[in-house]
C-alpha cells in the first residue's frame, strides 16, 4: 500500500516538474506589475469613421484596454469637442520591460 502511494507521488511530482519545464504551467501567471503591462498591445485595429453625427463633433479614436489580464478593444465613438482643444488619444508606451497606458485627454491648442 505505501509502495503504491510512493510511486503515485513520484509520479505526480515528475509530471509536475516536466510540466514546469515544458511551459504548460506557467509558476508566475502575473500578466501586470504595478501599472507595467508585460504584454505588448496588439495593433490598433481598423475603425470605420464615417461622418460626424452633428458639427463640431471630433472622432475619439479606439484603443486596447488591459482588462484583468488581457487587452479589450474599446471602440471609437464621436463626441462634442471642445473650443480651442485638441483630443490627445490614448496611447501604449513602452517602459522597461512592459508597457503602459497613457490615457486620451484634451489639450489646449496653444496660439
Amino acid at each position: 500500500m505505501f509502495d503504491s502511494l510512493r510511486r503515485r507521488s513520484i509520479l505526480a511530482a515528475t509530471l509536475l516538474a516536466a510540466a514546469l519545464a515544458g511551459g504548460c504551467i506557467e509558476p508566475d501567471q502575473r500578466h501586470d506589475v504595478d501599472g507595467v503591462v508585460l504584454v505588448a498591445p496588439p495593433p490598433p485595429r481598423d475603425e470605420v469613421i464615417g461622418e460626424p453625427p452633428a458639427p463640431g463633433e471630433v472622432w475619439l479614436s479606439g484603443y486596447w484596454n488591459w482588462v484583468g489580464s488581457r487587452h479589450e478593444w474599446v471602440p471609437g465613438h464621436w463626441a462634442a469637442g471642445r473650443p480651442e482643444h485638441r483630443w490627445v488619444p490614448h496611447t501604449w508606451v513602452r517602459q522597461g520591460d512592459g508597457w503602459i497606458l497613457k490615457v486620451g485627454h484634451w489639450e489646449r491648442i496653444r496660439h
